[in-house]
């Protein structure tokens, strides 16, 4: 009886061990920018475990967004073609950096945008983890800022990062899908 209880705890905390993590998150088809959404995603720990370290924006792609629609800017950043190939930081203590590395017009390779971010928990049954964070600009403190921008937590993987964040327009939702890969 004793061995048949053990063998039973064991394979309940392999399964547990193997199913935690936010691996997936709405991609029940594979697709990472899918938005089915699973009965119960990873939780805000599991993301902010996911999410820590270095990343490199590969692409951001446009979903349900009518091709005639022009994105000026990111973030009250930059245009959207600056932030390819730029570098995120999320240090875990929430610290974090966004350096640009792209060339053009309206661009500035090399600038350096500090960050405060963290894993928006709305509770359980209120809605899935998000991704938020708030520029800090020099002399700041994170907690006298009071805007930043959240984005919806889509695919993590650990070497690959999507997340998405929601614009309205007139025909309805879409997303710029931000498509990162781990830089280390």
């Amino acid at each position: 009886m004793n061995r048949f209880v053990l063998s039973l705890a064991t394979v309940f905390a392999t399964v547990t061990l193997f199913s935690c993590g936010a691996q997936k998150q709405g991609t029940s088809t594979g697709n990472p920018s899918s938005n089915t959404s699973a009965a119960s995603g990873p939780s805000a720990s599991d993301w902010k475990s996911a999410v820590k370290g270095t990343w490199t924006l590969n692409t951001i792609d446009r979903e349900n967004l009518p091709s005639s629609f022009t994105i000026k800017s990111v973030f009250e950043e930059a245009p959207a073609e600056c932030f390819v190939g730029s570098t995120w930081n999320f240090i875990g203590n929430g610290k974090g950096s966004i350096t640009f590395n792209a060339q053009g017009t309206l661009c500035a390779p090399g600038a350096s945008r500090e960050i405060f971010w963290s894993i928006y928990n709305p509770g359980k049954g209120l809605g899935e983890p998000q991704f938020q964070f708030k520029k800090i600009y020099a002399g700041d403190k994170a907690k006298n800022v009071t805007t930043g921008y959240r984005l919806d937590l889509s695919y993590s993987d650990g070497n690959k990062l999507v997340m998405r964040m929601p614009l309205t327009v007139a025909n309805g939702e879409a997303y710029l899908v931000f498509n990162f890969t781990r830089a280390n």
